[in-house]
């Protein structure tokens, strides 16, 4: 650990240099010995144990159990941000965003109705909902085996093994680098004359197996008319000139289907480079702004004290983000929430001229709490029902108009390739929600105008024309970002970009230099590994610090920590922790609590190594106190540089990537999962679950999951019900069958009782009603769209009739307890083969059910999609003969579809 940076002052996000820093700049043998004894032998291996208390900490803190879900919420199209500094030289690479999405599209309903409160109740004297972190009891995560071994022990074991094997494989690694540099030399010095050796795909060193394989010819660049059809998108309609991405449609179109190209493997090119120059040529037709707003009609109002007041369309739009989402209580009774709008709506009030009252008379607006929404909400819940019941035909109108309107906008090229646009829409205007505990949550973002949107395009391409009577920003033609339009937004002035979608090259180059950057890590583990080890002993102060630092990325996953303005949410990282952030709890128990990322609570407790507890203690000495900063000669800008000195480009962020992967690509390498695939696909998910345990990857239980669990468990039990009825119907058919398979194979499950079946009876009779309702409209629908005739309510009686007779059958099944033969010529061979399909179901959704409840604390997403190498799922998936669909949604399949092909059942990470 070398000292170098503590000779040099360091500013911390406070403002205060580490030069003014409260810690001693050299730790004194007295401090050392009086903060107890730390000198447990670790034998050169750290013991980093796992969370003591591994579950939920927060509402805000929401992780999608779906892989789809996620990417399309979190990532696959996600425009992105980046603080604003005052200066910027280039827009590469920025900073992902959360708050993209239309508020109709993120509305989140809450667990109670949205009239389950009394209206009468104002909103601010509503309670707002508070969690407390859970005990360690209830948020304990079970093992699979029944062992008496606490499953942070037992993970921490198979961690410390995994670590053990990590420094002996970089060893390894190194030693067979070292003969190849060897031998490569001894070659050219026997061969003076001989030509250079060719590059190796991607400018990444192969495995050993794949040096084997001779290199594929590189993929000739493809000139515009020559990328690769993709499915037609209908042009808008117009008599205007067509933009060059539409022309680049039509032309592909119109191209015969011999004549197309092979796709573009990037990931197989080796004249792909690496330099800062993103994209030669680049063509686009700009941005899709929100539409204007409509007004509410005259009798919709909001009400102040009880009466009716009539807002300027600009405040009445403002009063309308709030009205129309009463039903997501997780904002709106949320003070924080409230209080930033409010202030927002008054300003807005003042900047048009106020409210007034029916009689044309001024209304003061100066309290929150007298100000009823409620028939702003009603007006927009009607106009979203409206909406839900339009027959599928204007609906799917409705829809290819919308399509059609937006067919120029979906597609750019990007160096002659049809490339698909991530987010080509504005930002509609709305309320901020942020994540977790922002404190900004519930200000009004502004509407965009085209004067504050800056375009990126080449300089040859025609420039996207503004709507009528605007003008852009600026136009630029900046070759080193991969950006196509830009805006400031008013919250926090952050920039949000328009980029390529999530399958896009660009995107997929991203993801294989980020793995492939964790791979070379592999090769440098151990050193560092054993330097930070070193380290947490040393006497000076600074390179105490950055080896604790370390150490907790390392093993815990903490994040970095970046600098922040004064204005943005006081989020914290490893760097960045203070006083208050971190509580000591003898023998070597450490306990998180602070807003991480996004400002979502993270709360932990977790068993460190005797030296780490100590340092911790040093750390904290007085003269610090609460709001001091723990790491306060450390700064994330100089833990990074120091990282770097292990190997280029090495940040903090990279542990995360490179300890999910190999762990991973551990436990894979040692399963050999065998069955169904439903078997196959737990053992997997068994694996995820440990790396997002040991990795650190937890979620909030979500709220709807005991009513999941609760229905799936209706599920199963309804199954095994049927599974009772077959039986008895082949009583029915064979009498004699309860003496040869015995009366207790016929008997009825202890847990169905009387009441319970009565239930699922009326369920399966109303579920069946439903399903003809649906069909009958389905057909009438389909009819008139046929220009015939539509059927009369008498057919839609007719086919109930069926529901009806299904009801008589419960209703004498329950009264005998026999159940009647059912089917066409019904064979006790068939009812067999029906019971056979029954258990079978049963044993998937029972699966399902084991594997949902063991994943309920666990960011299994959050895993997979960031931080789990995408081709560790493929060679799993194409090992054990799994279909990727099992594994990887479409959007995530499009996504990493790099990784899909590139790779087969034998390639390692």
């Amino acid at each position: 650990m070398s000292s170098s940076e503590d000779d040099t002052p360091l500013v911390k996000a406070n403002g205060r240099s580490t030069g003014d820093a409260l810690s001693e700049k050299v730790i004194s043998k007295a401090t050392d010995r009086n903060m107890g004894d730390a000198t447990t032998e670790t034998n050169g291996h750290i013991d980093p144990g796992v969370s003591v208390r591994y579950g939920p900490v927060e509402d805000g803190d929401v992780e999608m159990e779906d892989a789809e879900s996620e990417v399309n919420a979190r990532g696959a199209n996600k425009r992105k941000t980046r603080p604003f500094t005052g200066q910027r030289k280039s827009y590469a690479e920025p900073e992902s965003s959360e708050e993209d999405k239309p508020l109709s599209k993120r509305r989140r309903t809450s667990g109670k109705g949205a009239d389950s409160d009394s209206e009468d109740v104002p909103l601010a004297h509503r309670p707002a909902n508070k969690k407390k972190p859970p005990k360690a009891s209830e948020t304990a995560v079970k093992d699979e085996s029944d062992s008496d071994v606490p499953i942070n022990k037992k993970l921490a074991a198979e961690k410390r093994k995994i670590e053990q094997q990590a420094e002996t494989e970089a060893k390894a690694i190194r030693k067979e680098e070292a003969s190849k540099k060897a031998a490569a030399k001894d070659s050219k010095a026997a061969k003076p004359a001989a030509n250079g050796r060719k590059k190796q795909a991607n400018g990444i060193k192969q495995e050993p197996s794949d040096e084997e394989t001779p290199a594929k010819k590189p993929a000739a660049k493809k000139t515009s008319k020559q990328v690769k059809s993709e499915p037609a998108t209908p042009a808008k309609k117009g008599k205007g000139k067509a933009t060059p991405v539409e022309e680049e449609v039509k032309e592909e179109t119109e191209e015969p289907e011999a004549e197309e190209e092979e796709e573009y493997r990037w990931w197989e090119d080796p004249t792909k480079s690496d330099g800062t120059i993103k994209w030669t040529t680049l063509e686009h037709n700009g941005v899709v702004f929100p539409p204007p707003y409509e007004p509410l009609p005259q009798d919709v109002k909001m009400k102040y004290d009880g009466i009716p007041v009539t807002l300027e369309p600009e405040a009445e739009e403002v009063a309308g983000f709030f009205g129309s989402m009463l039903n997501s209580t997780h904002n709106v009774e949320n003070p924080t929430f409230q209080k930033n709008f409010f202030m927002d709506f008054q300003d807005i009030l003042k900047k048009t001229g106020g409210a007034k009252d029916p009689q044309g008379n001024p209304v003061e607006i100066k309290e929150f709490a007298k100000c009823d929404f409620r028939p702003i909400f009603d007006y927009y819940e009607m106009k979203r029902a409206e909406k839900r019941n339009l027959p599928a035909a204007e609906k799917k109108r409705l829809k290819a108009e919308k399509e059609a309107a937006e067919a120029p906008y979906m597609y750019c090229l990007w160096d002659g390739r049809k490339q698909k646009v991530g987010n080509f829409r504005i930002e509609p205007p709305g309320l901020f929600r942020g994540r977790g505990e922002h404190p900004k949550t519930g200000r009004v973002k502004t509407r965009v105008q085209p004067e504050q949107v800056t375009i990126n395009i080449g300089k040859e391409a025609k420039v996207p024309p503004p709507p009528p009577g605007h003008r852009w920003k600026e136009v630029k033609h900046d070759q080193e970002g991969t950006w196509l339009a830009m805006w400031q937004e008013n919250i926090n002035g952050n920039y949000k970009y328009v980029m390529l979608a999530a399958n896009s090259d660009i995107k997929g180059q991203s993801d294989y230099k980020k793995f492939e950057k964790a791979r070379e890590l592999k090769k440098h583990i151990d050193h560092i590994r054993k330097d930070y080890q070193k380290g947490l002993k040393h006497e000076l102060m600074a390179d105490r610090q950055k080896a604790t630092a370390v150490y907790l990325i390392d093993q815990f996953a903490l994040r970095a920590g970046n600098e922040k303005g004064e204005d943005e949410a006081d989020t914290v990282g490893c760097c960045s922790l203070k006083y208050e952030n971190v509580t000591l709890k003898p023998p070597n128990t450490v306990i998180f609590d602070f807003l991480g990322k996004d400002s979502i609570r993270f709360y932990d407790e977790v068993e460190v190594d005797p030296q780490v507890f100590k340092n911790l203690k040093i750390f904290k000495k007085p003269p610090k106190k609460e709001g001091d900063e723990i790491f306060d000669r450390l700064t994330t800008s100089a833990l990074n540089k120091h990282l770097s000195n292990y190997m280029p480009g090495l940040t903090a962020k990279v542990f995360r990537t490179y300890n999910a992967s190999y762990t991973m690509a551990t436990l894979l390498k040692n399963m050999n999962p065998e069955g169904s695939i439903a078997e196959k696909v737990k053992a997997y998910n068994d694996a995820n679950r440990k790396v997002a345990i040991l990795c650190n990857h937890k979620r909030t239980v979500a709220a709807g999951h005991a009513g999941q669990m609760e229905k799936l468990s209706d599920r199963i039990k309804g199954l095994r019900y049927q599974k009772w009825r077959v039986k008895q119907m082949m009583l029915d058919l064979d009498p004699s069958l309860k003496k040869k398979k015995g009366a207790k194979f016929f008997e009825l499950d202890e847990d169905l009782d009387q009441e319970w079946i009565k239930e699922h009876q009326a369920f399966l009779l109303e579920e069946q009603r439903q399903k003809i309702k649906k069909k009958f409209e389905k057909d009438n629908e389909k009819l008139a769209a046929e220009g015939e005739k539509e059927m009369k309510p008498k057919e839609l009686e007719e086919r109930l009739a069926v529901v009806k007779d299904m009801e008589k059958k419960f209703e004498k099944e329950n009264k005998t307890g026999k159940v009647e033969a059912e089917g066409k010529n019904p064979t006790i061979e068939k009812l067999e083969n029906n019971l056979a399909k029954l258990e079978q179901r049963i044993e998937t959704m029972s699966l399902q059910a084991e594997d949902k409840e063991n994943n309920k604390e666990v960011a299994l997403g959050t895993s997979k999609i960031n931080y789990i190498d995408p081709r560790l799922t493929v060679v799993f998936s194409k090992k054990f003969n799994v279909p990727i669909e099992k594994f990887f949604s479409k959007t995530l399949r499009e996504k990493f579809d790099w990784a899909i092909k590139s790779v087969d059942e034998n390639w390692e990470f």
